[in-house]
Order: structure tokens, then C-alpha cells, then sequence
């Protein structure tokens, strides 16, 4: 998920995976300038779907590496992944992909 901070003038992204039976998706990697582009360009090598969302960045920056989300942030994640799999379907078959969802509206500080 990349953002571009204003206040620095310098793009930050932070990458999430999940562990099967892991009770939340962790912080991976993160970011700002050359890393956060790095972090961009291998997550679009690999397929995976970058979403934008400067609110969701912004806290997910406070997460240290290797940590799980908090709660906080599972309905937000939860409905990335949700429009991830939607994609996904939606590519196998033909279809127009989904809207992104709007993050934002779902977050809640952790």
C-alpha cells in the first residue's frame, strides 16, 4: 500500500502478509522514498495488487515489522482482502474489476 507523505515530500508503502493460522496479517516491510518504491515494484513483479490509502499507510507506518495488525485495523484489511479476492474472480472470468474499497471509512485509531 503505497502513500506519498507531503509533509517529507517522500512516498511510504507498507506490504502485509498473512500466515495460515496466524491470527492477523503482519507488517512485513516498510518504507518511505527508495525503499517504499522498492517495496512497490517487487509487490508488481510478484501480482500482487498495490492499494492506495494514505490514511491506512499512515498507521500501519506506527507497526513494527513483524507485528501483527491491531484490531483496529482488522475490518479495513479484512475488506482489502475481501476486494483482492473479488479481483481475482473477477480476472479468471472476464469481468471489469471492482472498486476499490474506501479504507478510510472503516479505520479506527489502534
Amino acid at each position: 500500500m503505497p502513500n506519498e507523505d507531503k509533509r517529507h515530500g517522500l512516498q511510504t508503502a507498507v506490504a502485509l502478509a498473512y500466515q495460515s493460522g496466524a491470527a492477523a496479517p503482519s507488517v512485513v516491510a516498510k518504507g518511505s522514498g527508495l525503499v517504499a518504491a522498492q517495496i512497490i515494484e517487487r509487490a508488481r513483479e510478484h501480482g500482487v495488487f498495490v492499494h492506495e490509502s494514505k490514511e491506512l499507510v499512515a498507521l500501519l507506518m506506527d507497526i513494527d515489522l513483524d507485528r501483527q495488525i491491531p484490531p483496529a485495523l482488522y475490518r479495513a484489511i479484512a475488506e482489502l482482502l475481501a476486494w483482492l479476492y473479488h479481483i481475482e474472480s473477477a480476472q479468471r472470468n472476464g469481468l471489469a474489476p471492482p472498486a476499490a474499497p474506501d479504507t478510510a471509512a472503516l479505520l479506527t485509531e489502534p
